[in-house]
Parts: structure tokens; sequence; C-alpha cells
């Protein structure tokens, strides 16, 4: 694989709901970096074996990503509860986080040339996609907090969702996602801890912002 030199890398870890993606995009256009949400290409697979379960292999995994464009992981049906669900048991399998991994691999390591580098977010980014990052950040929320924010999100698809549903869903997710045996969710050492339970949007922003610009400016 052909990598890209002095490009900057920002890799991003975190449970589902703690503003990471929010936080990703916003860093990305600020900094001009490609981003990509690497959760999202879980929930695309997860969504193709629901719409085709019959088909569903290692052939037809690997045509899906393969094909697959940065815009397909902007539909919205991905957002659900039950392709969230089925994401999270999908990115168990060995061989599907394999596939995977190559992708997400590629892509930070060898952006497009008109970005200057990329930021990636997702649960392994830290340790095992691009250890070896220039910035590295651990983004996560009290619980409830991460809920509410994933309850305002899906309101929008399904009227008839509750927060209660949306709590649970999440605590068995967190369960999932850092109980799995394969790249489980962790804060890595070198990994800086954000926690967004009390901040806005623009606050967040601004304090990794901060923390780039020190390093990068000296």
């Amino acid at each position: 694989m052909v990598k890209r030199k002095n490009i900057l890398k920002i890799a991003i870890d975190s449970p589902a709901a703690a503003g990471a993606g929010t936080l990703a995009k916003a860093i990305s256009k600020h900094y001009n970096l490609f981003y990509l949400d690497t959760g999202k290409i879980y929930r695309f697979i997860a969504y193709n074996k629901i719409k085709n379960p019959r088909k569903f292999n290692q052939k037809f995994i690997k045509s899906k990503i393969k094909s697959l464009r940065i815009k397909d992981l902007s539909n919205k049906a991905l957002l659900t509860d039950e392709v969230g669900m089925e994401a999270s048991k999908i990115a168990k399998n060995k061989t599907i986080r394999k596939i995977v991994h190559s992708f997400q691999v590629n892509i930070a390591y060898n952006p497009p040339k008109k970005y200057r580098g990329s930021c990636l977010d997702g649960r392994d980014i830290t340790y095992n996609i691009i250890p070896d990052a220039n910035f590295k950040f651990y983004v996560t929320a009290n619980i409830k907090t991460r809920a509410l924010r994933r309850y305002r999100e899906l309101k929008l698809l399904n009227n008839k969702i509750s927060y209660s549903e949306v709590l649970k869903s999440i605590k068995k997710r967190d369960k999932s996602d850092f109980k799995r045996k394969i790249s489980p969710l962790k804060k890595t050492k070198d990994s800086l801890l954000i926690n967004t339970t009390n901040l806005n949007k623009r606050s967040c922003f601004l304090k990794i912002k901060k923390i780039i610009d020190r390093k990068i400016n000296n």
C-alpha cells in the first residue's frame, strides 16, 4: 500500500453517541482532512445484510466494500437501532473486520491529495488503524447524555421510539463494544480524554483545536 508522507493523521475512539462524529467532522473541515466515520462502514454492511440476508457472505461483503463510496455512508437508514445492533454483532466477526481494516488503513494513510491528511473516528482507531497518529483522542460522555443525544437523532426517523428504549440499546451497545474479544473499545495511554457531557459542540471543537494548534504551530 502506498502511504502519503508528511500528512496529518488524527485518530478518535469513543462509545456510541458521545459526539465524536460531530467533533471529527468539524476538525476535518477546519484542517482540510479527509474524514471517515468507521462505524458507518459496519452499519453499511449490517444494512446490506438486513436487506439481502440470503446473499450475505464473504464475497458479497468484499464486493460491497470495493464499490463503497463515502456518500453511501450518509444514508439515514444506517442510523436505525436495528442496523446499529446488527452492526455491533458484525463488528465481532474476525473475517469482516479484516476486510474493513484494509479499507480503513488505506484511507488513513492515503487520503485524496487535495486533503492535508485524514481524521478517523471509531472504536479501535488509536491502537489498531492509526497507531502512529499525530493526535489521539478518546471522546466520551455519561451514558444518560449519550442516550438523550441518540434519542433526539432517532426521533427524527421514528416518532414512536422512546428514550428508555434508546438508553437500553446504548447500554447493550457499550457492553458489546467494551467486552468483545476482537478490537474492543478502550482508551489507550497516549490518547487524550475529552469528556463532552457538559460541553457544547463549539466548546469541544475549540478544546481540541487548541491542543492541535499548540503542537503543529511550534
